[in-house]
């Protein structure tokens, strides 16, 4: 599903030049719920825009689903996040004129989907993460929980078979954030989804089949977190940080 390879990725910043990734590997093949944890720094954005196809790495591969996207135009590129990639990020990016049945809807209408597949499709899955009662209401009306669940429901409008996430409750207060990892897990088993999640909090990544570690731009190991405890995920990723 993602598979890095060798992967550079490098930005100016005024005079100097910052290197985000330094060769870089990372290799996910089956459905489940996987985090990548590192400091501020450490290259998780980069890695996340990188597997997001929102951007492509300097040298080495990125493959999602078997696809190669250092060999995509920018319109395939587009079409191909579209359809094969969801996103959720920490700041929800809901517009806030639109109901959350509309948000949810808008990915489907950029595509020229019919008006009935956009209503039964979010209807479905508004239903499906708790908030079809809320389908009328704009983001201010909503919680913070509610406007990630319906940001989550709009990531997953056309099925992807991969979902990230992007420190997805740095908004959220502890209750919230907890239900949302574990919807996270929910959501990986029962649509047999990849979900891979960046993430600094110890107490998220409990809820992750693995973890990898990441520090200053390479994934330095990576570990399984069944059995462990906030305290046991929190000594591990010391130990691999180094």
């Amino acid at each position: 599903m993602v598979r890095c390879v060798d992967v550079h990725k490098s930005y100016q910043l005024g005079q100097r030049r910052v290197e985000a990734l330094r060769g870089l590997s990372l290799e996910i093949n089956e459905s489940g719920f996987y985090g990548v944890m590192g400091a501020s720094g450490s290259g998780k954005s980069t890695l996340l825009h990188l597997i997001a196809a929102l951007d492509t790495p300097d040298q080495g591969e990125v493959s999602i689903s078997g696809r190669r996207i250092n060999d995509l135009s920018e319109r395939e590129l587009t079409m191909f996040r579209r359809r094969e990639i969801g996103i959720i990020f920490q700041q929800f990016n809901l517009i806030p004129t639109m109901t959350a049945k509309q948000n949810v809807q808008l990915p489907g209408l950029l595509a020229g989907e019919s008006q009935k597949q956009l209503d039964d499709r979010s209807d479905e899955l508004l239903e499906a993460l708790g908030v079809g009662d809320r389908k009328g209401h704009r983001p201010d009306a909503l919680s913070g929980g509610e406007q990630q669940r319906v940001a989550i429901a709009r990531a997953l409008f056309f099925s992807p078979g991969l979902l990230l996430a992007d420190e997805p409750t740095g908004n959220l207060d502890s209750r919230s954030s907890d239900e949302l990892w574990a919807l996270l897990a929910e959501i990986a088993q029962q649509h047999d989804l990849t979900v891979v999640m960046v993430t600094h909090e110890p107490s998220a990544a409990t809820h992750c089949r693995r973890i990898f570690v990441l520090n200053d731009g390479v994934i330095t190991g990576h570990f399984e977190t069944e059995g462990l405890d906030v305290s046991g995920v929190a000594t591990r990723y010391q130990q691999l940080v180094g």
